[in-house]
């Protein structure tokens, strides 16, 4: 499965998922807005065969009505308890679940925490492994937790952390630069988040995207991955686990 990069709205990405068996076909996660798709689709000479949600929010939806309209019948996905928010929502979904997409078959995830239905699509193949997060986890942190609480997120991301290390994480904003700094004032003495900061900032006026995050790299270098870590839990006055998650939160 190759996955092209699309930048949309002011910090968005849209990802496309494409079949190297099938190439007149693509899928697409998280489709803030029609028109890049639809451009790039003319341009690949594609055809959508079906929209992948990770939770209802606009900057994540909002393409899925004129999307469908240019290719109608196609099957939209989202968690079922988005029931009634996920324009054109026609599969609802649990964790466990599959779905296939790119050619390659997609476990769900139940990754709630920033909105209460949020899932994940985790696809594995002998080319690697691909996690769509959403906006569950970004760089060296995770999303806001709008309608989930700490223990629920926590939850979310323990399930992360225990997917392979070398899994690719596309998340779907470009908040890496801001989230290291942020996160890096907070675990002032993790070598491995500071060197991680320094070549960003030294890359930052390239414009590249950061994504794919590693999954490896977040376990090292993010407090919130990183809620077992004595030397984290000693800095923030917390027992290891979850009140040192929580306490993360809190900051």
């Amino acid at each position: 499965m190759q996955v092209v990069v699309i930048p949309a709205l002011s910090d968005n990405y849209i990802y496309v998922l494409l079949d190297e068996f099938e190439p007149q076909t693509a899928a697409v996660v998280d489709p803030g807005a029609a028109a890049p798709v639809l451009e790039y689709m003319v341009q690949a000479g594609r055809r959508l065969t079906a929209i992948l949600n990770t939770h209802h929010h606009r900057d994540h939806t909002g393409g899925n009505a004129e999307l469908l309209r240019h290719f109608p019948g196609i099957p939209v996905y989202g968690g079922a308890e988005d029931r009634g928010r996920i324009p054109g929502q026609t599969v609802f979904l649990r964790g466990g679940d599959e779905v296939a997409a790119g050619g390659v078959a997609a476990k769900v995830l139940d990754i709630p925490g920033h909105t209460r239905a949020h899932i994940g699509y985790w696809f594995s193949s002998e080319t690697g492994h691909d996690l769509f997060s959403g906006d569950a986890v970004f760089g060296a942190t995770i999303g806001n937790l709008f309608e989930g609480t700490p223990d629920a997120m926590f939850r979310s991301m323990q399930n992360i952390r225990a997917l392979p290390p070398r899994t690719r994480i596309w998340c779907s904003h470009e908040y890496t630069l801001r989230c290291v700094r942020e996160s890096a004032a907070v675990d002032a003495h993790n070598p491995r988040l500071a060197a991680r900061l320094r070549t960003l900032e030294a890359t930052a006026g390239m414009g590249r995207p950061t994504v794919p995050l590693l999954l490896e790299e977040e376990c090292l270098t993010s407090p919130f991955f990183r809620w077992d870590d004595p030397g984290l839990s000693r800095l923030l006055g917390t027992p290891p686990g979850l009140p040192t998650f929580k306490r993360l939160c809190e900051i």
